[in-house]
Order: structure tokens, then C-alpha cells, then sequence
């Protein structure tokens, strides 16, 4: 039955079908043949629940405000911001790119938003001072992988719906995480720019700074109104999302004047054509996780890879490679759908905190998108940059193999996810 189930999955993906297909054809299949006394039916319901719950609210909404401000003026006053602080250390502009998706990612959740937002212009100076295009890209492809981390991160959101855990304490662990990314990338922009002796940008006067720093004040707001309003209670995670939305727009629209009322719908056709394919997924997982607990594969397949008695370390080295390795193949949400209701009763029953593995989850969608052969965002920026795979692909094996080490203290050490949720 399970062999049947991979068989389905991956003849229907080297056919070309997209992964929404596959998904559901496979469990349908299993229901039909394998299920005697099993109404195809079933399917309808598993799917009609797996997109019911009120958490999944916050999805569209944090895509809608992503898209709102990809196209205004936030994602450069961000990048205006930043560059006046860093841009004229030594590896400055790579250091601003990377602290500019993750301030980006705070806003909007979304890595493909980052790439397309921080992207295109610091890729442009990025090569002006001297980088490679293939360097450029990969810090900008791996800086974006960290909105899947900081919040308000779409991928905690669905762990979060699949596992039963918080979303407010899913937020905040990825934040400890998502720093530390940063800092990483932040020291190794700064020994690669001195190596190549890459030339410094001219500082600025602080008068300047004081100026670019008030016109940045308003989209620094976001995390600030996001974190904290969640955190301190005066809104749940799907308000704050509503909030962000009108946010978006009172900035975008009437402050900077970037965009027109008349393309709202536009930007919302867009919005909603992503959150489709998103529900589409969401669904599908559902279906997908009901039959194969039904038909008992968890413990078919956790029996064969992990010992009688597993260690909350064993569990999580396991689930990291898993992760990892579905996260290079296929999408992170229907990786997180599949396998997170595989993992986490194990989880739990070896000690290990449902938050943690939620971050350590979602780090490995992370890593996995923006690996080789087939992550997610080598694509966008493919697209984005007009760039062919090859080129896209050849600078990132530095910024995996910091990605690996920030993994494996984030498995080792359980403090890098939870010490906020512990302060406060």
C-alpha cells in the first residue's frame, strides 16, 4: 500500500502534474483499491475539515498584506533604512541585503514576497560594488528563506493547524532562529567583502540617518503591532493578520501614495489566486494524513527508522533529515502536511516540546527550499532574475553549510527556540 501510494505520487509528478494533483489522486487510489467498505466520499470530508479551521483565516490576509506592500514603497524605505546604519562597513551591502529580507520577512511571511521585494534592487547594487551575480543571488535566496522563520511565518501557521500548538509561541520561538541566521550571514558578508577587497559605500551623515530613519518608522510598525499584539493579548494571531492588511493599505495607499485604490483589486486577484493554491494544499495534506494514520503507515515507517525507544535527540535528528530532504523536492507547506502528522505524536512521547519541533520544522523548510535539486524559492528567484538554474544554484553551497551548522544547534540547543517564550 505504501509503495503504491509513492508509486502514484511520483508517476504524477514526472508527468508534469502540478503537486495539488498528486496529493489527492494518490489517497483517493489508496480508498478506492486497498479500503474495502470506505466511502470515496471520505475524501470530500477530510479535505472540506482540513481547510475549516478559524487559524487558516490568517493565511490569505498575511499574503494580501505582503502583496500590498511588495508592490508599494515599504520593502524600500526597509532597504533605505538599513543601508544608512551598514552600508558603509565592510560588507555592507550584502550585510544590508540580509538584514533587509529579515526585517521584510517580518512583515510578510513569505519567502517568494522577500525575493521579490529585497531582490531586485539590491541585486542591482550588489553588482554595481562588485559581487557576483551567482553570490548575489544565493545571499538573497537564503536571507528570504528566514520570513519562513520570523513571524508572521505562513509555514508556523500550518504546523501550527496540523500539530495543535500555538501560533503566538510558534511566532515567537522562530525569532531567536531568525536572528541567528542573520548574524551568520551577517560575518560571513563581512570576511568574504575583505577577502575580495569588495569597495565601501560612502557613509552617511547622521542627518541623513535621522531622515531615512523617520520615513522607515511607519514599516517598522508592522512587527512591532504584529509581535507585540499577540504577545501582550490584544488581538489573536488571525486579527493581527486583519490588521496588517489594513495597515498595508493606510501606508501604501494614502501615507506613500504608491499605489492607487483602482489596483487594490488587482493585488487581491493575485492574493487570492495564491491562497487557491495554498487551500488547495492544506486540503489535500488533510486527506492525505487521514489515510495513511488509517491505513497505520506512521508506524510502519517510524518502526523502520527510528529505535524501540527513541530519545527526544533521536526523533529530532530523524525529523530534520526528513524535512530537509522532502523540503528539497516539494513544496514546504505539503511537506509540513504530510510529515508533521507522522513526527509529532512521536515527538511529544520522546519529551521533546511541541514548539521546538515546530521550529526546528519549519528551519528545515527553510534550508529545504533553497536547496538543490528542486527547492522552492531556486525557482522564484529563477524566474524573479531571469537567471538560468545553474546560475542560480552555484554560490549557495557557503550559505547551506552555515545553514547546517545554525540546524544543528538549534536541534542540540532547545534555548535558541524557546528563551523568549521563557523571559517573558
Amino acid at each position: 500500500m505504501l509503495w503504491t501510494l509513492l508509486g502514484v505520487m511520483v508517476l504524477l509528478l514526472l508527468l508534469g502534474f502540478p503537486m495539488m494533483i498528486p496529493l489527492i489522486a494518490g489517497p483517493l487510489i489508496i480508498i478506492l483499491f486497498f479500503m474495502d467498505g470506505l466511502e470515496p466520499t471520505i475524501m470530500i470530508q477530510q479535505m472540506v475539515e482540513g481547510i475549516s479551521s478559524y487559524v487558516l483565516i490568517a493565511v490569505p490576509l498575511f499574503i494580501f498584506a505582503a502583496d500590498i506592500m511588495t508592490s508599494g514603497r515599504t520593502s524600500q524605505k526597509l532597504l533605505d533604512f538599513v543601508g544608512a546604519f551598514v552600508g558603509h562597513l565592510r560588507g555592507g551591502y550584502a550585510i544590508t541585503t540580509a538584514a533587509a529580507c529579515t526585517m521584510f520577512g517580518s512583515i510578510s511571511g513569505s519567502t517568494q514576497a522577500t525575493v521579490v521585494a529585497i531582490g531586485k534592487p539590491m541585486r542591482e547594487r550588489l553588482l554595481k560594488v562588485g559581487y557576483k551575480d551567482s553570490s548575489a543571488i544565493a545571499l538573497i535566496i537564503n536571507s528570504s528563506d528566514v520570513a519562513l522563520l520570523i513571524p508572521p511565518s505562513i509555514g508556523m501557521i500550518i504546523y501550527a493547524l496540523v500539530a495543535d500548538a500555538s501560533v503566538g509561541d510558534l511566532f515567537i520561538a522562530g525569532i531567536g532562529p531568525g536572528v541567528l541566521i542573520f548574524i551568520f550571514f551577517a560575518v560571513y558578508s563581512y570576511i568574504y567583502a575583505k577577502i575580495l577587497n569588495i569597495p565601501l559605500a560612502p557613509k552617511l551623515p547622521w542627518k541623513d540617518r535621522g531622515d531615512v530613519t523617520l520615513k522607515a518608522l511607519l514599516p517598522l510598525g508592522f512587527p512591532i503591532i504584529i509581535i507585540g499584539g499577540i504577545y501582550t493579548g490584544q488581538f489573536t494571531p488571525t486579527e493581527a493578520a486583519g490588521i496588517s492588511v489594513l495597515y498595508a493599505l493606510i501606508l501604501e495607499v494614502f501615507i506613500f501614495r504608491s499605489i492607487k485604490l483602482t489596483e487594490i483589486p488587482n493585488i487581491a486577484l493575485s492574493s487570492g489566486i495564491v491562497t487557491a493554491a495554498v487551500f488547495v494544499l492544506v486540503a489535500g495534506g488533510q486527506a492525505f494524513s487521514w489515510v495513511i494514520s488509517f491505513a497505520r503507515i506512521p508506524g510502519m515507517l517510524t518502526d523502520a527508522v527510528l529505535p524501540a525507544d527513541p530519545t527526544a535527540l533521536n526523533v529530532l535528528i530523524i525529523v530534520a533529515i526528513f524535512f530537509f530532504i522532502g523540503c528539497m523536492f516539494v513544496d514546504p507547506i505539503v511537506v509540513i502536511l504530510i510529515l508533521t502528522p507522522i513526527f509529532a505524536p512521536i515527538a511529544t512521547a520522546a519529551g521533546v516540546d511541541p514548539i521546538h519541533l515546530g521550529v526546528v520544522i519549519v528551519f528545515q523548510a527553510a534550508l529545504g527550499s533553497a536547496t538543490p535539486p528542486f527547492g522552492v524559492d531556486i525557482f522564484t528567484a529563477s524566474a524573479v532574475f531571469n537567471k538560468s538554474y545553474l546560475d542560480v544554484i552555484r554560490g549557495t553551497p557557503p550559505y547551506i553549510i552555515m545553514l547546517l551548522i545554525i540546524s544543528v544547534l538549534v536541534i542540540l540547543f532547545e534555548d535558541i527556540s524557546l528563551f523568549l517564550l521563557n523571559i517573558f
